[in-house]
């Protein structure tokens, strides 16, 4: 991924303010964590650190959860070109081979800002906890997604400023949690930011700000695709118990993954509930598992088709699959009354498909988001300006989330139901150490319970969805056949 090269000559004023917009952001997140272990009043400190050649404050960065995206993101926010030099000070991950490669290949990135040592490396379930007992200003939440609410919960708590990965939970009561945190998060003035990257993609924004002032009229229809051949699968050890396999193979168990639906086409899900301002209302959809079905492959299905409605009426149209040998694409469209456009590549047509906008933006970096978005955070931290992405973050989760409860049940299912009554996957706050029991078990062929729409509804809702009542036709029509409403039924 491209670094950006372009730096920002300032006054002497500016330079001024954004030191103190720097000392700032250090100092909030210092006093954050002075009250939540003390319990009393805003302390006047500032966090003592070390400045480098340039005078520039230096930002301690602690990852959580090693794996490829977490590595990704470390190097991202170390990349960032802003007023700030950015360190990564301390690691956990359940794994000592995940941290290792971790803090080597972030090393082989940024070598002499790698400044993670045996003392500041911490392994197993509750590492996690050493990194937010350190010194580090901002954490980086990358874990399976199971744990993130948790995770983030609990660096709020701490008083530190948060980069967390998409999906930000896997269940309803996860994404409460979140929504609380986030809150408090506010009022602490903590900054947080989710890793849905196209928010921070030129192409994206400007084709959506288009389609926002009506470049296209009334907003009717979108679609939206994340079809590909799927993810890696991870072979059993035979020295890993049941929880330590389901850790290692995440993907493919819903309290840590959340199914595809989740994991991964969220990202084009968000792009419309960020394009109509807000969240479906109601979800009916369908779905299963045709290709991938051994027990290798967990609990999840390997396709989701889903009919979203918002509160105005907007449908959205949901379709994910992982089946090789298929039709790929990873993309989003919406339909207008007076046009369509390919938001990816951020062409607008009217109704008889004549070009009538199209994005400009560098073909190198048409969607290198995942450094964009570290550009944008930390040049808000320069800046002084609070960055709280905890919300929407939050409501693009759960519009995945609602979309696997409607294909899982076969329900049209009601949003303000579902997240308020949706029941929990796992109690991962009890999970400490391998000793803990796995929430999902096998069965006797080692094959794993497959969720059956209509059987098993109620399980997954957390509460009885009724079917609605059948309304009585006004024909008097007898015997077989389709009636036609007005007397004797045609056969």
């Amino acid at each position: 991924m491209s670094e950006n090269n372009e730096t920002n000559s300032r006054s002497t004023d500016d330079s001024a303010s954004c030191e103190t917009s720097r000392r700032g952001f250090l100092k909030t997140g210092t006093a954050a964590s002075t009250v939540a272990a003390v319990g009393f009043g805003t302390p006047s400190l500032s966090l003592a650190r070390s400045a480098n050649a340039a005078g520039r404050d230096t930002i301690k960065l602690g990852l959580i959860g090693g794996g490829g995206r977490g590595t990704g993101a470390s190097i991202q926010a170390m990349n960032t070109q802003s007023g700030n030099n950015v360190e990564l000070h301390a690691i956990a991950d359940v794994f000592e081979n995940r941290a290792d490669l971790a803090i080597e290949q972030c090393t082989s990135e940024h070598e002499g800002k790698v400044k993670v040592n045996a003392d500041s490396k911490f392994i197993g379930l509750d590492g996690y906890k050493r990194v937010l007992d350190s010194d580090v200003d901002l954490v980086i939440l990358a874990t399976p997604p199971g744990f993130r609410p948790l995770h983030f919960e609990k660096a709020i708590d701490a008083g530190k400023h948060v980069f967390m990965e998409k999906p930000v939970a896997v269940d309803a009561p996860g994404i409460r949690r979140v929504l609380a945190a986030g809150e408090k998060a506010r009022e602490k003035k903590l900054m947080v930011q989710v890793g849905l990257q196209r928010r921070h993609e030129p192409i994206y924004k400007d084709t959506i700000k288009q389609l926002q002032d009506g470049i296209i009229g009334d907003l009717l229809v979108s679609r939206v695709y994340w079809n590909n051949n799927g993810v890696w699968n991870r072979p059993r050890s035979p020295e890993d118990n049941e929880l330590q396999y389901q850790l290692r193979n995440w993907y493919y168990f819903n309290w840590l993954c959340g199914d595809h639906i989740v994991e991964q086409h969220i990202h084009n899900l968000d792009v419309i509930n960020w394009l109509m301002q807000g969240h479906p209302t109601k979800a009916q959809g369908q779905g299963g598992r045709l290709v991938r079905t051994g027990s290798k492959n967990g609990e999840i299905y390997d396709h989701h088709a889903v009919e979203y409605t918002y509160e105005n009426g907007h449908k959205m149209f949901s379709f994910c699959r992982h089946m090789p040998k298929c039709w790929s694409a990873v993309t989003e469209f919406v339909h207008g009354s007076n046009g369509w456009a390919h938001l990816s590549e951020g062409t607008i047509y009217d109704k008889d498909n004549n070009v009538i906008f199209q994005a400009e933006f560098d073909k190198k970096k048409k969607h290198d988001g995942h450094q964009q978005e570290h550009h944008d955070l930390f040049a808000s931290i320069e800046a002084g300006e609070y960055v709280n992405e905890a919300e929407y973050g939050a409501n693009s989760t759960f519009t995945a989330i609602f979309g696997r409860l409607a294909t899982y049940t076969g329900k049209e299912i009601n949003w303000d139901e579902c997240l308020a009554k949706g029941p929990s996957l796992a109690n991962v706050d009890e999970m400490t150490s391998f000793d803990a029991v796995a929430p999902v078990q096998p069965k006797a062929d080692g094959s794993y319970a497959i969720p059956t729409p209509g059987a098993d509804a109620s399980k997954l809702l957390g509460f009885e969805k009724k079917a609605p009542p059948r309304k009585k036709g006004k024909g008097k029509g007898k015997g077989k056949g389709r009636g036609n409403g007005k007397g004797k039924a045609k056969g």
